[in-house]
């Protein structure tokens, strides 16, 4: 007979065993992951093949590399 100090196991159809999401350390965490991701992604997604020329030409200006440059326009959001 099951008492009341004893935990509820769920082992009903479906259920992988695993922790229940009141157990979890962090239940968003695996989403901020994936949107850190997908944004990350989108960030550095090869831009048309003019505007990589133009940002060439002016990270040579200016004397930084353009991994240096694209890094720089994506922080601050505006051009060198």
């Amino acid at each position: 007979m099951k008492t009341f100090d004893e935990p509820e196991t769920a082992s009903g159809l479906g259920h992988n065993g695993g922790p229940s999401i009141a157990e979890a350390p962090d239940p968003g965490r695996a989403w901020r992951l994936h949107c850190w991701r997908v944004a990350l992604e989108e960030a550095w997604a090869p831009p048309p093949p003019e505007e990589v020329i133009r940002r060439v030409k002016r990270a040579k200006a200016v004397g930084v590399t353009y991994r240096q440059y694209t890094l720089e326009i994506l922080e601050r959001g505006r051009y060198l």
